[in-house]
Protein backbone atom coordinates (compact mmCIF):
# COMPACT_ATOMS: atom_id res chain seq x y z
CA UNK A 1 0.00 0.00 0.00
CA UNK A 2 2.96 2.29 0.25
CA UNK A 3 2.81 3.24 -3.39
CA UNK A 4 -0.89 4.22 -3.04
CA UNK A 5 -0.22 6.96 -0.51
CA UNK A 6 0.93 9.38 -3.22
CA UNK A 7 -2.09 8.50 -5.36
CA UNK A 8 -4.41 9.27 -2.48
CA UNK A 9 -2.57 12.52 -1.94
CA UNK A 10 -3.19 13.48 -5.56
CA UNK A 11 -6.84 12.36 -5.48
CA UNK A 12 -7.70 14.35 -2.37
CA UNK A 13 -5.99 17.39 -3.86
CA UNK A 14 -8.06 16.97 -7.03
CA UNK A 15 -11.22 16.78 -4.90
CA UNK A 16 -10.42 20.08 -3.19
CA UNK A 17 -9.60 21.69 -6.54
CA UNK A 18 -12.94 20.52 -7.96
CA UNK A 19 -14.74 21.90 -4.91
CA UNK A 20 -13.11 25.30 -5.38
CA UNK A 21 -13.89 25.17 -9.09
CA UNK A 22 -17.59 24.71 -8.34
CA UNK A 23 -17.40 27.50 -5.78
CA UNK A 24 -15.98 29.77 -8.47
CA UNK A 25 -18.85 28.77 -10.77
CA UNK A 26 -21.38 29.70 -8.06
CA UNK A 27 -19.61 33.02 -7.49
CA UNK A 28 -19.87 33.93 -11.17
CA UNK A 29 -23.53 32.92 -11.19
CA UNK A 30 -24.10 35.20 -8.17
CA UNK A 31 -22.43 38.08 -10.03
CA UNK A 32 -24.70 37.44 -13.04
CA UNK A 33 -27.78 37.52 -10.81
CA UNK A 34 -26.64 40.70 -9.09
CA UNK A 35 -25.86 42.43 -12.37
CA UNK A 36 -29.19 41.28 -13.81
CA UNK A 37 -31.09 42.61 -10.81
CA UNK A 38 -29.13 45.87 -10.94
CA UNK A 39 -29.86 46.35 -14.64
CA UNK A 40 -33.55 45.60 -14.07
CA UNK A 41 -33.71 48.18 -11.27
CA UNK A 42 -31.95 50.76 -13.43
CA UNK A 43 -34.41 50.02 -16.22
CA UNK A 44 -37.36 50.47 -13.86
CA UNK A 45 -35.85 53.67 -12.48
CA UNK A 46 -35.31 55.00 -16.00
CA UNK A 47 -38.92 54.52 -17.04
CA UNK A 48 -40.63 55.27 -13.74
CA UNK A 49 -42.51 58.61 -13.73
CA UNK A 50 -40.72 61.42 -11.97
CA UNK A 51 -43.54 63.54 -10.62
CA UNK A 52 -43.12 66.72 -8.70
CA UNK A 53 -45.75 67.61 -6.07
CA UNK A 54 -47.41 69.97 -8.56
CA UNK A 55 -47.52 67.41 -11.35
CA UNK A 56 -51.10 66.48 -12.18
CA UNK A 57 -50.63 64.21 -15.16
CA UNK A 58 -53.85 62.36 -16.02
CA UNK A 59 -53.79 58.84 -14.67
CA UNK A 60 -54.72 56.83 -17.73
CA UNK A 61 -55.33 53.14 -17.18
CA UNK A 62 -52.66 52.29 -19.74
CA UNK A 63 -50.14 54.42 -17.81
CA UNK A 64 -51.22 52.92 -14.47
CA UNK A 65 -50.87 49.44 -15.93
CA UNK A 66 -47.38 50.26 -17.20
CA UNK A 67 -46.40 51.67 -13.79
CA UNK A 68 -47.77 48.52 -12.12
CA UNK A 69 -45.74 46.40 -14.52
CA UNK A 70 -42.66 48.43 -13.59
CA UNK A 71 -43.40 47.84 -9.90
CA UNK A 72 -43.80 44.11 -10.51
CA UNK A 73 -40.57 44.12 -12.50
CA UNK A 74 -38.88 45.88 -9.61
CA UNK A 75 -40.16 43.16 -7.27
CA UNK A 76 -38.90 40.58 -9.76
CA UNK A 77 -35.47 42.23 -9.64
CA UNK A 78 -35.66 42.00 -5.85
CA UNK A 79 -36.27 38.26 -6.14
CA UNK A 80 -33.19 37.92 -8.34
CA UNK A 81 -31.27 39.65 -5.56
CA UNK A 82 -32.76 37.19 -3.09
CA UNK A 83 -31.53 34.33 -5.30
CA UNK A 84 -28.04 35.83 -5.39
CA UNK A 85 -28.04 36.40 -1.64
CA UNK A 86 -29.28 32.86 -0.93
CA UNK A 87 -26.67 31.35 -3.23
CA UNK A 88 -23.96 33.47 -1.70
CA UNK A 89 -24.90 32.56 1.87
CA UNK A 90 -26.04 28.96 1.48
CA UNK A 91 -23.82 27.70 -1.35
CA UNK A 92 -20.77 29.86 -2.02
CA UNK A 93 -20.07 30.81 1.58
CA UNK A 94 -20.57 27.24 2.75
CA UNK A 95 -18.30 25.92 0.02
CA UNK A 96 -15.49 28.31 0.91
CA UNK A 97 -15.71 27.47 4.62
CA UNK A 98 -15.80 23.74 3.91
CA UNK A 99 -12.90 24.01 1.48
CA UNK A 100 -10.79 25.64 4.17
CA UNK A 101 -11.71 22.95 6.70
CA UNK A 102 -11.10 20.24 4.12
CA UNK A 103 -7.62 21.52 3.37
CA UNK A 104 -6.79 21.58 7.07
CA UNK A 105 -8.09 18.04 7.65
CA UNK A 106 -6.33 16.66 4.57
CA UNK A 107 -3.06 18.22 5.64
CA UNK A 108 -3.40 16.68 9.10
CA UNK A 109 -4.10 13.19 7.72
CA UNK A 110 -1.23 13.37 5.26
CA UNK A 111 1.12 14.50 8.01
CA UNK A 112 0.04 11.54 10.14
CA UNK A 113 0.72 9.18 7.22
CA UNK A 114 4.11 10.70 6.60
CA UNK A 115 5.01 10.47 10.28
CA UNK A 116 4.02 6.80 10.36
CA UNK A 117 6.10 6.15 7.26
CA UNK A 118 9.05 8.01 8.73
CA UNK A 119 8.83 6.00 11.97
CA UNK A 120 8.74 2.72 10.03
CA UNK A 121 11.77 3.81 8.02
CA UNK A 122 13.58 4.65 11.23
CA UNK A 123 12.83 1.17 12.64
CA UNK A 124 14.06 -0.39 9.45
CA UNK A 125 17.32 1.55 9.62
CA UNK A 126 17.91 0.49 13.22
CA UNK A 127 17.28 -3.13 12.31
CA UNK A 128 19.54 -2.83 9.29
CA UNK A 129 22.36 -1.31 11.36
CA UNK A 130 22.16 -4.04 13.96
CA UNK A 131 22.16 -6.61 11.19
CA UNK A 132 25.25 -5.15 9.58
CA UNK A 133 27.01 -4.90 12.94
CA UNK A 134 26.14 -8.50 13.72
CA UNK A 135 27.46 -9.55 10.34
CA UNK A 136 30.69 -7.66 10.88
CA UNK A 137 31.24 -9.15 14.34
CA UNK A 138 30.64 -12.62 12.98
CA UNK A 139 33.38 -12.09 10.40
CA UNK A 140 35.75 -10.81 13.07
CA UNK A 141 34.95 -13.85 15.23
CA UNK A 142 35.66 -16.18 12.28
CA UNK A 143 39.00 -14.46 11.70
CA UNK A 144 39.87 -14.76 15.39
CA UNK A 145 38.99 -18.47 15.33
CA UNK A 146 41.10 -19.09 12.23
CA UNK A 147 44.05 -17.26 13.86
CA UNK A 148 43.69 -19.29 17.05
CA UNK A 149 43.53 -22.58 15.16
CA UNK A 150 46.63 -21.69 13.11
CA UNK A 151 48.64 -20.78 16.22
CA UNK A 152 47.35 -23.80 18.06
CA UNK A 153 48.56 -26.14 15.28
CA UNK A 154 51.86 -24.31 14.85
CA UNK A 155 54.58 -26.06 16.87
CA UNK A 156 56.77 -23.08 16.77
CA UNK A 157 54.13 -20.77 18.37
CA UNK A 158 54.64 -19.92 21.97
CA UNK A 159 52.12 -20.71 24.60
CA UNK A 160 51.58 -16.97 25.25
CA UNK A 161 50.69 -16.36 21.62
CA UNK A 162 48.23 -19.22 21.70
CA UNK A 163 46.60 -17.92 24.89
CA UNK A 164 46.40 -14.46 23.47
CA UNK A 165 44.74 -15.78 20.28
CA UNK A 166 42.32 -17.78 22.39
CA UNK A 167 41.35 -14.75 24.44
CA UNK A 168 40.83 -12.79 21.23
CA UNK A 169 38.57 -15.53 19.90
CA UNK A 170 36.51 -15.61 23.05
CA UNK A 171 36.09 -11.82 22.92
CA UNK A 172 34.99 -11.81 19.29
CA UNK A 173 32.63 -14.67 19.87
CA UNK A 174 31.06 -12.89 22.83
CA UNK A 175 30.62 -9.65 20.82
CA UNK A 176 29.09 -11.62 17.94
CA UNK A 177 26.60 -13.16 20.31
CA UNK A 178 25.66 -9.75 21.72
CA UNK A 179 25.17 -8.29 18.21
CA UNK A 180 23.18 -11.33 17.31
CA UNK A 181 20.85 -10.75 20.22
CA UNK A 182 20.57 -7.04 19.37
CA UNK A 183 19.85 -7.81 15.71
CA UNK A 184 17.18 -10.29 16.71
CA UNK A 185 15.57 -7.71 18.98
CA UNK A 186 15.67 -5.00 16.30
CA UNK A 187 14.31 -7.38 13.74
CA UNK A 188 11.46 -8.38 15.99
CA UNK A 189 10.70 -4.72 16.75
CA UNK A 190 10.78 -3.77 13.08
CA UNK A 191 8.50 -6.59 12.12
CA UNK A 192 6.07 -5.53 14.80
CA UNK A 193 6.13 -1.87 13.74
CA UNK A 194 5.83 -2.83 10.12
CA UNK A 195 2.78 -4.96 10.85
CA UNK A 196 1.28 -2.19 12.90
CA UNK A 197 2.04 0.32 10.15
CA UNK A 198 0.45 -1.61 7.32
CA UNK A 199 -2.42 -3.17 9.19
CA UNK A 200 -3.39 -0.50 11.71
CA UNK A 201 -1.90 2.99 11.18
CA UNK A 202 -2.01 3.32 7.41
CA UNK A 203 -5.49 1.78 7.02
CA UNK A 204 -6.79 4.14 9.67
CA UNK A 205 -5.28 7.14 7.86
CA UNK A 206 -6.66 5.93 4.54
CA UNK A 207 -10.06 5.44 6.12
CA UNK A 208 -9.99 9.00 7.43
CA UNK A 209 -9.03 10.27 3.97
CA UNK A 210 -11.82 8.19 2.48
CA UNK A 211 -14.36 9.61 4.92
CA UNK A 212 -13.08 13.09 4.19
CA UNK A 213 -13.49 12.57 0.46
CA UNK A 214 -16.96 11.13 0.92
CA UNK A 215 -17.97 14.14 3.04
CA UNK A 216 -16.67 16.37 0.27
CA UNK A 217 -18.86 14.51 -2.21
CA UNK A 218 -21.88 14.79 0.08
CA UNK A 219 -21.21 18.53 0.56
CA UNK A 220 -21.14 18.98 -3.20
CA UNK A 221 -24.45 17.16 -3.47
CA UNK A 222 -25.97 19.41 -0.80
CA UNK A 223 -24.64 22.49 -2.56
CA UNK A 224 -26.12 21.31 -5.86
CA UNK A 225 -29.46 20.96 -4.14
CA UNK A 226 -29.13 24.31 -2.37
CA UNK A 227 -28.26 25.91 -5.69
CA UNK A 228 -31.54 24.66 -7.14
CA UNK A 229 -33.54 25.41 -3.97
CA UNK A 230 -32.38 29.03 -4.05
CA UNK A 231 -34.08 29.38 -7.41
CA UNK A 232 -37.11 27.29 -6.52
CA UNK A 233 -37.93 29.27 -3.37
CA UNK A 234 -38.58 32.47 -5.30
CA UNK A 235 -40.63 30.83 -8.07
CA UNK A 236 -43.98 31.42 -6.23
CA UNK A 237 -43.18 35.10 -5.73
CA UNK A 238 -41.95 35.45 -9.31
CA UNK A 239 -45.19 33.80 -10.45
CA UNK A 240 -47.14 36.40 -8.46
CA UNK A 241 -45.12 39.14 -10.13
CA UNK A 242 -45.97 37.73 -13.54
CA UNK A 243 -49.63 37.38 -12.53
CA UNK A 244 -49.55 41.02 -11.41
CA UNK A 245 -48.26 42.00 -14.86
CA UNK A 246 -51.11 40.05 -16.47
CA UNK A 247 -53.68 41.69 -14.18
CA UNK A 248 -52.18 45.10 -15.01
CA UNK A 249 -52.57 44.33 -18.71
CA UNK A 250 -56.19 43.30 -18.15
CA UNK A 251 -56.92 46.50 -16.18
CA UNK A 252 -56.42 48.71 -19.24
CA UNK A 253 -59.76 50.36 -20.04
CA UNK A 254 -59.89 52.34 -23.26
CA UNK A 255 -63.27 53.90 -22.41
CA UNK A 256 -62.01 55.18 -19.07
CA UNK A 257 -58.92 56.64 -20.74
CA UNK A 258 -61.12 58.43 -23.25
CA UNK A 259 -63.25 59.80 -20.42
CA UNK A 260 -60.11 61.01 -18.62
CA UNK A 261 -59.06 62.88 -21.76
CA UNK A 262 -62.52 64.45 -21.93
CA UNK A 263 -62.44 65.44 -18.25
CA UNK A 264 -58.89 66.79 -18.56
CA UNK A 265 -59.53 69.06 -21.52
CA UNK A 266 -63.16 69.90 -20.85
CA UNK A 267 -63.32 73.69 -20.71
CA UNK A 268 -66.99 74.42 -20.07
CA UNK A 269 -67.07 77.07 -22.80
CA UNK A 270 -70.17 77.41 -24.88
CA UNK A 271 -69.83 76.42 -28.54
CA UNK A 272 -69.75 79.39 -30.90
CA UNK A 273 -73.08 80.61 -32.14
CA UNK A 274 -74.34 80.44 -35.70
CA UNK A 275 -72.90 82.95 -38.13
CA UNK A 276 -75.48 85.56 -39.12
CA UNK A 277 -76.43 86.14 -42.69
CA UNK A 278 -74.72 89.25 -44.05
CA UNK A 279 -76.95 90.66 -46.76
CA UNK A 280 -74.69 92.53 -49.15
CA UNK A 281 -77.50 92.93 -51.69
CA UNK A 282 -78.87 95.92 -49.78
CA UNK A 283 -76.60 98.32 -51.69
CA UNK A 284 -77.28 96.86 -55.10
CA UNK A 285 -79.58 99.03 -57.18
CA UNK A 286 -82.30 96.82 -58.49
CA UNK A 287 -84.09 97.62 -61.71
CA UNK A 288 -87.69 98.42 -61.02
CA UNK A 289 -89.69 96.09 -63.19
CA UNK A 290 -92.36 93.47 -62.89
CA UNK A 291 -89.90 90.70 -63.74
CA UNK A 292 -87.51 91.22 -60.80
CA UNK A 293 -87.00 88.55 -58.20
CA UNK A 294 -88.15 90.64 -55.22
CA UNK A 295 -89.63 94.05 -54.49
CA UNK A 296 -86.92 96.60 -53.77
CA UNK A 297 -86.76 97.90 -50.23
CA UNK A 298 -87.66 101.42 -49.31
CA UNK A 299 -84.94 103.88 -48.59
CA UNK A 300 -85.84 103.87 -44.93
CA UNK A 301 -85.28 100.12 -44.74
CA UNK A 302 -81.83 100.26 -46.38
CA UNK A 303 -79.09 99.53 -43.87
CA UNK A 304 -75.47 100.43 -44.20
CA UNK A 305 -73.08 97.47 -44.49
CA UNK A 306 -70.94 99.03 -41.80
CA UNK A 307 -73.59 98.06 -39.32
CA UNK A 308 -72.90 94.37 -39.94
CA UNK A 309 -69.44 93.86 -41.30
CA UNK A 310 -67.92 96.64 -39.27
CA UNK A 311 -69.54 95.29 -36.16
CA UNK A 312 -68.33 91.74 -36.70
CA UNK A 313 -64.83 92.93 -37.36
CA UNK A 314 -64.95 95.52 -34.63
CA UNK A 315 -65.22 92.80 -32.00
CA UNK A 316 -62.10 91.18 -33.32
CA UNK A 317 -60.30 94.49 -33.49
CA UNK A 318 -59.94 94.46 -29.72
CA UNK A 319 -57.58 91.45 -29.67
CA UNK A 320 -56.88 90.66 -33.29
CA UNK A 321 -55.75 92.58 -36.32
CA UNK A 322 -57.30 95.80 -37.52
CA UNK A 323 -60.13 95.00 -39.94
CA UNK A 324 -59.56 95.41 -43.61
CA UNK A 325 -61.12 98.39 -45.40
CA UNK A 326 -64.67 97.97 -46.56
CA UNK A 327 -65.16 96.66 -50.06
CA UNK A 328 -66.27 99.33 -52.52
CA UNK A 329 -70.02 99.49 -53.12
CA UNK A 330 -71.28 97.65 -56.11
CA UNK A 331 -72.37 99.80 -59.00
CA UNK A 332 -75.36 99.39 -61.22
CA UNK A 333 -73.03 98.32 -63.99
CA UNK A 334 -72.54 95.04 -62.25
CA UNK A 335 -76.14 94.14 -62.91
CA UNK A 336 -77.89 93.44 -66.16
CA UNK A 337 -81.00 91.61 -67.14
CA UNK A 338 -81.67 88.67 -69.35
CA UNK A 339 -84.85 87.59 -71.00
CA UNK A 340 -86.38 84.19 -70.70
CA UNK A 341 -88.15 82.48 -73.56
CA UNK A 342 -91.50 83.66 -72.21
CA UNK A 343 -90.32 87.26 -72.23
CA UNK A 344 -89.67 87.76 -68.51
CA UNK A 345 -86.50 89.29 -67.26
CA UNK A 346 -84.27 88.44 -64.28
CA UNK A 347 -81.14 90.10 -62.94
CA UNK A 348 -77.73 88.52 -63.51
CA UNK A 349 -74.73 89.55 -61.39
CA UNK A 350 -71.32 89.83 -62.90
CA UNK A 351 -68.70 87.34 -61.68
CA UNK A 352 -66.20 89.81 -60.28
CA UNK A 353 -68.41 91.62 -57.69
CA UNK A 354 -69.83 88.34 -56.40
CA UNK A 355 -66.38 86.79 -56.21
CA UNK A 356 -65.16 89.87 -54.36
CA UNK A 357 -67.99 89.61 -51.83
CA UNK A 358 -67.38 85.89 -51.24
CA UNK A 359 -63.63 86.36 -50.80
CA UNK A 360 -64.28 89.16 -48.35
CA UNK A 361 -66.56 86.88 -46.35
CA UNK A 362 -63.99 84.08 -46.36
CA UNK A 363 -61.07 86.28 -45.32
CA UNK A 364 -63.03 87.95 -42.55
CA UNK A 365 -62.33 86.46 -39.11
CA UNK A 366 -65.22 84.72 -37.33
CA UNK A 367 -67.25 86.74 -34.93
CA UNK A 368 -66.75 86.31 -31.21
CA UNK A 369 -69.98 84.71 -30.02
CA UNK A 370 -70.26 86.46 -26.66
CA UNK A 371 -68.53 88.87 -24.30
CA UNK A 372 -67.86 85.92 -22.01
CA UNK A 373 -65.38 84.28 -24.35
CA UNK A 374 -63.99 87.74 -25.13
CA UNK A 375 -63.28 88.27 -21.47
CA UNK A 376 -61.71 84.84 -21.19
CA UNK A 377 -59.48 85.47 -24.13
CA UNK A 378 -58.30 88.60 -22.37
CA UNK A 379 -57.68 86.71 -19.15
CA UNK A 380 -55.64 84.09 -20.99
CA UNK A 381 -53.35 86.91 -22.13
CA UNK A 382 -52.83 88.15 -18.59
CA UNK A 383 -49.96 85.69 -18.00
CA UNK A 384 -49.49 84.35 -14.46
CA UNK A 385 -52.12 82.21 -12.75
CA UNK A 386 -54.59 83.94 -10.41
CA UNK A 387 -55.44 82.85 -6.90
CA UNK A 388 -59.05 82.06 -7.77
CA UNK A 389 -58.04 80.27 -11.00
CA UNK A 390 -60.18 82.67 -13.00
CA UNK A 391 -57.64 82.36 -15.81
CA UNK A 392 -58.77 78.77 -16.38
CA UNK A 393 -61.86 77.49 -18.20
CA UNK A 394 -64.88 76.96 -15.94
CA UNK A 395 -64.65 73.18 -15.72
CA UNK A 396 -60.89 73.19 -15.03
CA UNK A 397 -61.35 76.03 -12.56
CA UNK A 398 -63.96 73.99 -10.70
CA UNK A 399 -61.61 71.02 -10.47
CA UNK A 400 -58.71 73.15 -9.25
CA UNK A 401 -60.86 74.81 -6.60
CA UNK A 402 -62.20 71.45 -5.43
CA UNK A 403 -58.68 70.06 -5.16
CA UNK A 404 -57.56 73.09 -3.17
CA UNK A 405 -60.56 72.79 -0.84
CA UNK A 406 -59.76 69.12 -0.24
CA UNK A 407 -56.13 69.96 0.55
CA UNK A 408 -57.17 72.75 2.91
CA UNK A 409 -59.61 70.39 4.66
CA UNK A 410 -56.83 67.88 5.16
CA UNK A 411 -54.56 70.56 6.58
CA UNK A 412 -57.39 71.76 8.83
CA UNK A 413 -57.91 68.22 10.09
CA UNK A 414 -54.20 67.95 10.90
CA UNK A 415 -54.28 71.23 12.78
CA UNK A 416 -57.42 70.09 14.62
CA UNK A 417 -55.76 66.86 15.66
CA UNK A 418 -52.71 68.79 16.78
CA UNK A 419 -54.89 71.14 18.81
CA UNK A 420 -56.65 68.21 20.50
CA UNK A 421 -53.28 66.63 21.28
CA UNK A 422 -51.98 69.88 22.76
CA UNK A 423 -55.12 70.29 24.89
CA UNK A 424 -54.77 66.73 26.21
CA UNK A 425 -51.09 67.30 26.93
CA UNK A 426 -51.93 70.55 28.70
CA UNK A 427 -54.50 68.75 30.86
CA UNK A 428 -51.90 66.12 31.75
CA UNK A 429 -49.38 68.82 32.68
CA UNK A 430 -51.98 70.58 34.82
CA UNK A 431 -52.79 67.35 36.68
CA UNK A 432 -49.12 66.34 36.94
CA UNK A 433 -46.94 69.48 37.12
CA UNK A 434 -43.79 67.40 37.48
CA UNK A 435 -44.21 66.22 33.87
CA UNK A 436 -44.04 69.73 32.39
CA UNK A 437 -45.18 73.33 32.46
CA UNK A 438 -48.71 73.83 31.01
CA UNK A 439 -47.93 77.44 30.06
CA UNK A 440 -45.15 76.28 27.74
CA UNK A 441 -47.79 74.78 25.43
CA UNK A 442 -49.82 78.00 25.15
CA UNK A 443 -47.75 79.60 22.31
CA UNK A 444 -48.02 76.46 20.25
CA UNK A 445 -51.73 76.19 20.98
CA UNK A 446 -52.25 79.84 19.99
CA UNK A 447 -50.33 79.30 16.77
CA UNK A 448 -52.42 76.20 15.99
CA UNK A 449 -55.67 78.10 16.59
CA UNK A 450 -54.43 80.90 14.34
CA UNK A 451 -53.61 78.41 11.62
CA UNK A 452 -57.07 76.86 11.97
CA UNK A 453 -58.72 80.26 11.59
CA UNK A 454 -56.60 81.01 8.56
CA UNK A 455 -57.44 77.67 6.98
CA UNK A 456 -61.17 78.18 7.64
CA UNK A 457 -61.01 81.54 5.95
CA UNK A 458 -59.25 80.01 2.96
CA UNK A 459 -61.84 77.22 2.80
CA UNK A 460 -64.72 79.72 2.92
CA UNK A 461 -63.12 81.85 0.25
CA UNK A 462 -62.54 78.90 -2.08
CA UNK A 463 -66.00 77.50 -1.40
CA UNK A 464 -67.46 80.84 -2.40
CA UNK A 465 -65.52 80.78 -5.65
CA UNK A 466 -66.55 77.16 -6.21
CA UNK A 467 -70.24 77.91 -5.65
CA UNK A 468 -69.93 80.84 -8.05
CA UNK A 469 -68.37 78.63 -10.72
CA UNK A 470 -70.91 75.84 -10.21
CA UNK A 471 -73.77 78.33 -10.38
CA UNK A 472 -72.50 79.79 -13.63
CA UNK A 473 -71.91 76.37 -15.15
CA UNK A 474 -75.45 75.32 -14.25
CA UNK A 475 -76.87 78.57 -15.64
CA UNK A 476 -74.87 78.16 -18.80
CA UNK A 477 -76.19 74.63 -19.18
CA UNK A 478 -79.77 75.86 -18.79
CA UNK A 479 -79.21 78.61 -21.32
CA UNK A 480 -77.65 76.16 -23.76
CA UNK A 481 -80.62 73.82 -23.36
CA UNK A 482 -83.15 76.58 -23.88
CA UNK A 483 -81.23 77.94 -26.86
CA UNK A 484 -81.20 74.48 -28.44
CA UNK A 485 -84.98 74.27 -28.01
CA UNK A 486 -85.48 77.75 -29.44
CA UNK A 487 -83.23 76.89 -32.35
CA UNK A 488 -85.34 73.85 -33.16
CA UNK A 489 -88.74 75.52 -32.62
CA UNK A 490 -88.24 78.97 -34.06
CA UNK A 491 -89.18 79.32 -37.71
CA UNK A 492 -87.70 81.94 -39.95
CA UNK A 493 -84.27 83.48 -40.36
CA UNK A 494 -81.87 84.68 -37.72
CA UNK A 495 -80.66 88.22 -37.96
CA UNK A 496 -77.04 89.16 -37.30
CA UNK A 497 -77.88 90.27 -33.77
CA UNK A 498 -79.91 87.20 -32.84
CA UNK A 499 -83.44 88.52 -33.70
CA UNK A 500 -85.70 86.40 -35.84
CA UNK A 501 -87.90 87.63 -38.69
CA UNK A 502 -90.16 85.83 -41.11
CA UNK A 503 -89.30 88.01 -44.03
CA UNK A 504 -85.75 88.34 -45.27
CA UNK A 505 -86.52 91.87 -46.42
CA UNK A 506 -87.82 92.92 -43.02
CA UNK A 507 -84.61 92.32 -41.02
CA UNK A 508 -84.13 95.13 -38.55
CA UNK A 509 -80.77 95.31 -36.85
CA UNK A 510 -80.28 96.90 -33.48
CA UNK A 511 -77.75 99.54 -32.77
CA UNK A 512 -74.14 98.31 -32.61
CA UNK A 513 -72.86 97.60 -29.14
CA UNK A 514 -70.12 99.82 -27.87
CA UNK A 515 -66.74 98.25 -27.27
CA UNK A 516 -65.53 98.66 -23.74
CA UNK A 517 -62.43 97.63 -21.78
CA UNK A 518 -62.26 93.90 -21.07
CA UNK A 519 -62.52 94.48 -17.33
CA UNK A 520 -65.96 95.99 -17.87
CA UNK A 521 -67.22 92.91 -19.64
CA UNK A 522 -68.42 91.13 -16.54
CA UNK A 523 -70.54 88.84 -18.53
CA UNK A 524 -73.71 87.90 -17.68
CA UNK A 525 -70.95 88.69 -15.17
CA UNK A 526 -72.07 88.89 -11.56
CA UNK A 527 -75.70 88.65 -12.52
CA UNK A 528 -76.56 86.29 -9.62
CA UNK A 529 -79.26 87.47 -7.27
CA UNK A 530 -78.09 88.25 -3.69
CA UNK A 531 -78.78 85.62 -1.07
CA UNK A 532 -81.93 86.26 0.99
CA UNK A 533 -81.56 87.25 4.62
CA UNK A 534 -82.53 84.54 7.11
CA UNK A 535 -82.25 86.75 10.18
CA UNK A 536 -80.33 89.62 11.72
CA UNK A 537 -77.61 90.09 14.30
CA UNK A 538 -76.12 92.72 16.57
CA UNK A 539 -72.36 93.13 16.99
CA UNK A 540 -71.34 92.56 20.61
CA UNK A 541 -67.67 93.33 19.96
CA UNK A 542 -65.94 95.27 17.18
CA UNK A 543 -64.20 93.30 14.43
CA UNK A 544 -61.55 94.78 12.12
CA UNK A 545 -62.00 92.31 9.22
CA UNK A 546 -58.54 92.74 7.71
CA UNK A 547 -58.47 89.25 6.13
CA UNK A 548 -59.91 88.74 2.68
CA UNK A 549 -63.53 87.60 2.75
CA UNK A 550 -64.27 89.01 6.21
CA UNK A 551 -66.60 91.91 7.02
CA UNK A 552 -65.56 94.64 9.43
CA UNK A 553 -68.19 95.74 11.98
CA UNK A 554 -68.54 98.11 14.88
CA UNK A 555 -69.95 97.37 18.29
CA UNK A 556 -73.73 97.59 18.27
CA UNK A 557 -73.99 97.50 14.46
CA UNK A 558 -77.00 95.65 13.01
CA UNK A 559 -76.34 93.25 10.10
CA UNK A 560 -78.39 90.82 8.05
CA UNK A 561 -77.67 87.09 8.37
CA UNK A 562 -77.51 85.37 4.97
CA UNK A 563 -75.75 82.13 5.97
CA UNK A 564 -75.63 80.39 9.33
CA UNK A 565 -72.53 79.14 11.15
CA UNK A 566 -71.63 75.68 9.78
CA UNK A 567 -69.66 74.71 12.86
CA UNK A 568 -66.42 76.49 11.97
CA UNK A 569 -67.07 79.63 14.04
CA UNK A 570 -67.96 82.00 11.15
CA UNK A 571 -71.28 83.48 10.04
CA UNK A 572 -71.94 85.17 6.70
CA UNK A 573 -73.56 88.60 7.02
CA UNK A 574 -74.52 91.59 4.89
CA UNK A 575 -74.72 95.31 5.55
CA UNK A 576 -77.56 97.55 4.47
CA UNK A 577 -75.44 98.78 1.55
CA UNK A 578 -75.07 95.23 0.21
CA UNK A 579 -71.49 94.57 1.39
CA UNK A 580 -71.07 90.91 2.42
CA UNK A 581 -68.50 88.91 4.35
CA UNK A 582 -67.83 86.57 7.25
CA UNK A 583 -67.84 87.63 10.90
CA UNK A 584 -66.97 85.59 14.04
CA UNK A 585 -70.08 83.95 15.47
CA UNK A 586 -68.87 84.61 19.01
CA UNK A 587 -68.78 88.38 18.28
CA UNK A 588 -72.47 88.71 17.41
CA UNK A 589 -75.92 88.11 18.90
CA UNK A 590 -77.90 86.23 16.24
CA UNK A 591 -81.68 86.31 15.80
CA UNK A 592 -83.03 84.04 13.06
CA UNK A 593 -86.40 84.56 11.35
CA UNK A 594 -89.01 81.85 11.68
CA UNK A 595 -89.40 81.85 7.91
CA UNK A 596 -85.90 81.15 6.58
CA UNK A 597 -86.90 82.47 3.17
CA UNK A 598 -88.01 85.80 4.64
CA UNK A 599 -86.87 89.42 4.69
Amino acid sequence: LKDQFDNLDKHTQWGIDFLEKYAKFVKERIEIEQNYAKQLRNLVKKYCPKRSPKDEEPRFTSCIAFFNILNELNDYAGQREVVAEEMGHRVYGELMRYSHDLKTERKMHLQEGRKAQQYLDMCWKQMDNSKKKFERECREAEKAQQSYERLDNDTNATKADVEKAKQQLNLRTHMADENKNEYAAQLQNFNGEQHKHYYIVIPQIYKQLQEMDERRTIKLSECYKGFADSERKVIPIISKCLEGMILAAKSVDEHRDSQLVIDCFKSGFEPPGDFPFEDYSQNIYRTISDGTISTPKQEGMRIDSKTTVGKAKGKLWLFGKKPKPQSPPLTPTSLFTSSTPNGSQYPIFSIEPVHYCMSDIKTGKPRIPSFRSLKRGYLYLQGPALEDFSHLPPEQRRKKLQQRIDELNRELQKETDQKDALIKMKDVYEKNPQMGDPSSLQPKLTETMSNMDRLRMEIHKNEAWLSEVEGKVAARSDRRHSSDINHLVTQGRESPEGSYTDDANQEVRGPPQQHTHPNEFDDEFEDDDPLPAIGHCKAIYPFDGHNEGTLAMKEGEILYIIEEDKGDGWTRARRHNGEEGYVPTSYIDVTLEKNSKGA
